[in-house]
């Protein structure tokens, strides 16, 4: 059960940071209102805070998490954006994530 709760926070996580980029994104790039902007910086704070739910200490969290957001990042711009990952894309990111899970859940003595 600890191990799906901290992989939904590692989601959890990953959707605020990139919704929170994105929006910003949107605001600056898209000549979107300026709330986006707002909205989406106090969803990058979220994205800070839902990162210390995590058991495991702040260095292996945040390495972890790096291959999660690329997986995540790939999954947004193909279902938001349009981008349509190839597969050198999905061996890296299943690399990554591969990395990841062994960074934060395997034992250590």
């Amino acid at each position: 059960m600890a191990l799906l709760k901290s992989f939904a926070l590692f989601i959890l996580a990953g959707l605020c940071e990139i919704g929170g980029g994105y929006l910003i994104w949107l605001w600056l790039k898209d000549d979107r209102p300026w709330w986006y902007g707002v909205f989406g910086g106090v969803v990058l704070i979220l994205y800070g805070v839902v990162a210390t739910w995590q058991t495991a200490n702040f260095g292996r969290v945040y390495a972890a998490y790096g291959g999660i957001f690329i997986v995540m990042a790939l999954l947004w711009a193909w279902k938001v954006d349009g981008f349509k990952p190839d597969k050198y894309d999905v061996i890296g990111a299943v690399i990554a994530l591969i990395g990841a899970c062994i960074i934060v859940y395997f034992p250590r003595k």
